[in-house]
């Protein structure tokens, strides 16, 4: 698509009240996003769904706003995703109300690989938490991409979880540059950098009570899975899992105690007919394309737990060798070619991380994350 084309569209895409029934609705009259923002006002209000207000917002809108968009997100290093172009999420294409741009931060070849939404409550118990981290951690281990929602609670600890093991992409509620909730800007900066950040909404848009279900559809859409940890009787969780069946996609289901308010939501899916997650290998045989490494295989079959959360105390160099670190024995020079920072710093990082409980020597001066 040449850049006229590309800017009309995400023009029209962004134009208030045209989501993407009337998106689609203005491509099947007009063809193209540029004959629909140079069509007159009356020929608008002939389009199917169409109200007078969404006519004059489409009659008031110009290419060069798509322009200035397109290049406020590159000037970030972001991207702009268009259906029909490469990059944009084949799962996410045959989803209804899939969105009609998306903006995207960080490694977009994670939209290509298998993934599972992983989604929970944010007033979590300690064995949610504690469940998610496993599932999020084994699943990234097997090569599978880990998405959530980038909210504070069960989201967060998926996403932390994940870029212990793997890649996670977060979608957002918001546009790029706006960080909600602020607690998350550290995870907003790890994702941006080692994984995905998504979203639907352009850059500095504020999130509002609507754009966090509107969100929740991309979530589910991106995944083959949508796994449920942890839901109250009103958790937004549960519209994801909503989301998710209406797309036709499975739906797995961690069981709690039925004593427990924060489980009601989760209970009731397994009640309806979900399918409940007791183990890896419930979830892992829906991605038979991703096969866990010898390391993390033998993890799982012996059901320990992965790695605890790098503490925040932790420097930037010691943070950096601790996640190269694993159950595997690594050598120093291993690492220090990994890190990309001086023999010297590796050392001290390595006997900050011994200090704080993070890592452990092995024999032969080799180096382990505990």
């Amino acid at each position: 698509m040449d850049p006229e084309a590309r800017a009309a569209w995400v023009a029209l895409a962004l134009v208030p009240g045209i989501g993407p029934a009337r998106f689609d609705a203005l491509l099947a009259a007009f063809h193209t996003p540029l004959g629909a923002l140079s069509a007159p006002f009356a020929f608008l209000r002939t389009v199917p769904e169409m109200t007078t207000a969404a006519a004059t917002a489409v009659a008031a809108t110009s290419v060069e706003q798509g322009r200035r968009v397109v290049q406020t997100v590159e000037g970030r290093g972001a991207r702009v995703l268009l259906p029909p172009e490469p990059g944009y999420p084949a799962l996410l294409r045959p989803v209804p109300d899939a969105p009609p741009v998306l903006f995207a931060q960080g490694t977009v070849a994670l939209l290509e690989h298998p993934a599972v939404a992983i989604v929970g409550s944010r007033d979590h118990s300690a064995y949610g938490a504690e469940v998610c981290r496993r599932v999020a951690w084994a699943a990234a281990e097997a090569g599978v991409v880990v998405v959530s929602g980038m909210a504070r609670g069960l989201d967060a600890v998926a996403h932390e979880a994940a870029l212990e093991a793997g890649r996670t992409i977060g979608v957002l509620g918001n546009g790029l540059g706006i960080i909600y909730p602020a607690a998350n800007r550290r995870l907003y900066e790890r994702v941006g950098t080692e994984g995905l950040l998504l979203t639907e909404f352009p850059p500095g848009d504020k999130p509002n009570a609507g754009s966090f279900p509107r969100r929740n559809r991309i979530i589910s859409g991106l995944a083959r899975v949508t796994v449920v940890v942890e839901a109250g009787a009103t958790s937004g969780a549960l519209i994801t899992a909503g989301t998710a069946l209406d797309q036709g996609r499975e739906v797995m289901v961690v069981p709690g105690p039925i004593t427990s308010p924060r489980s009601v939501g989760c209970n009731r899916l397994l009640r309806d007919g979900a399918a409940p997650l007791l183990e890896m290998r419930d979830l892992l045989d829906h991605f038979s394309d991703a096969v866990p490494p010898p390391a993390a295989r033998r993890l799982v079959a012996q059901g320990q737990a992965p790695p605890a959360p790098l503490p925040d105390s932790l420097g930037e160099a010691e943070r950096r060798v601790a996640l190269l670190l694993g159950p595997e024995p690594s050598e120093v020079e291993e690492l220090v070619t990994r890190a990309g920072l001086p023999p010297s710093a590796v050392l001290a990082a390595l006997s900050g991380l011994e200090i704080a409980g993070v890592a452990a020597q092995r024999a032969g001066r080799r180096f382990v994350r505990v």
